[in-house]
């Protein structure tokens, strides 16, 4: 038995060693828990930088598997747009060659249209080469011809009157010269020209000696050369001396004479080289002319003749213009009438509105009652004076 103060237990009691086993056990739980209780704070002071650790792990684990679907979703992404640019470059490499293809087709076909066009062109040209040189050719025969007309004295003096008839014809009136026309003396002339007095009629010779100026342009040595001039003189003055014998007739010609040149090189050849013949032909009263100058001349006579025309029809003209001053004073007359007619009409109308405006205020007061404001009529200044009104006077009987 234990004594324990005041109280005894009994060792040998069933309940007191039921009591002290449970007191033990209970003694040996509260250990062990506080044991267990002590080793798991150390364990969880030792976990939680484990747990930290795992916790960060996971958070990189799922940021990896985040960035993982990212890159996932980015190839992705990738892949279709580089899907999408690979059909994008197709189409555009397909339509830049379609373009290419249609380009060069029409460059192509361009080129053998412009080839062909050349070609053409070249063919036409070439043909108008051989046209010209047909021409050419042609000329040349007529080249030939015509020296053959020079040279032969008769077909060169029709040339040079063809030649002259054509000049004429285009420069003054049908009914103004005559060809061939006979004088008093019995000789031709090949063109004379009916101008009025003065100068009178004058006339034109187209025959002029080209042997001469032949021999001196084809004059080699100086002697040949010399020669030639001094033919070219004689003849020349020759020639003059003809036409002033011929057709310088006093009161029936005029007192000078033409003498027409088929050409404008011995035209300027005598002007150049031989001015004492051109001095000898003014002095002699005969001009010469080339088929330039004589163009020029001839119109100064086409304005002699419509001066001269224009004199002889003044009485005509001054008759006419004296009837068409009558005609303009009538006129005169007659629109100063009109117009006085025109006023009084104007007048009447003015008048004629104003009755109409009078007569229409009237209606309108008649229609409305009001006779009060109509008042008495106005008194026409030129209707009698009235009468006054008679007065009747009652009685008282």
């Amino acid at each position: 038995m234990i004594q324990l103060g005041d109280i005894r237990i009994d060792l040998n009691d069933p309940a007191t060693l039921a009591a002290l086993a449970a007191a033990a056990l209970l003694l040996l739980l509260t250990v062990l828990l506080v044991m267990a209780v002590r080793r798991a704070g150390a364990a969880a002071r030792i976990g939680e930088p484990m747990l930290q650790h795992v916790s960060a792990l996971g958070a990189r684990v799922q940021a990896l598997s985040d960035g993982q679907q990212q890159l996932a979703g980015g190839l992705t992404h990738v892949s279709e747009a580089q899907t999408q640019a690979q059909a994008r470059m197709l189409q555009l490499m397909e339509a830049r060659l379609a373009e290419v293809t249609a380009r060069m087709g029409e460059s192509l076909q361009g080129s053998s249209t412009r080839t062909a066009r050349s070609l053409g062109e070249l063919q036409q040209r070439l043909e108008t080469i051989d046209r010209a040189q047909a021409k050419i050719e042609k000329l040349s025969g007529d080249v030939l011809s015509l020296q053959d007309i020079l040279s032969n004295k008769q077909t060169r003096g029709a040339f040079g009157e063809i030649q002259l008839q054509d000049i004429v014809s285009k420069a003054l009136p049908k009914d103004s010269y005559s060809w061939q026309a006979t004088l008093s003396n019995g000789k031709r002339a090949d063109c004379l020209i009916h101008l009025p007095n003065p100068p009178g009629p004058i006339v034109i010779d187209s025959k002029f000696p080209l042997e001469a100026y032949e021999a001196l342009r084809n004059a080699n040595t100086p002697w040949e050369q010399n020669e030639a001039a001094k033919a070219m003189r004689t003849a020349v003055k020759t020639h003059i001396r003809a036409i002033t014998e011929k057709y310088l007739i006093e009161g029936e010609t005029a007192d000078g004479a033409l003498m027409f040149l088929p050409s404008e090189a011995v035209y300027a050849e005598l002007h150049a080289n031989f001015p004492e013949l051109v001095r000898e032909g003014f002095a002699a009263r005969v001009w010469i002319v080339s088929p330039t100058t004589c163009m020029a001349t001839l119109n100064t006579m086409r304005a002699v003749l419509k001066d001269a025309r224009m004199r002889e029809q003044a009485g005509t003209i001054r008759r006419e213009l004296a009837l068409l001053h009558g005609d303009v004073e009538r006129l005169t007359t007659r629109v100063e009438n009109l117009d006085k007619h025109f006023g009084q009409a104007s007048k009447d109308l003015a008048e004629i509105r104003v009755s109409a405006e009078k007569a229409g205020k009237r209606a309108r007061r008649l229609d409305s009652f009001d006779f009060d404001e109509i008042g008495d009529p106005p008194r026409d200044p030129k209707a009698p004076p009235a009468r006054p009104p008679v007065q009747i006077v009652r009685q008282d009987v």
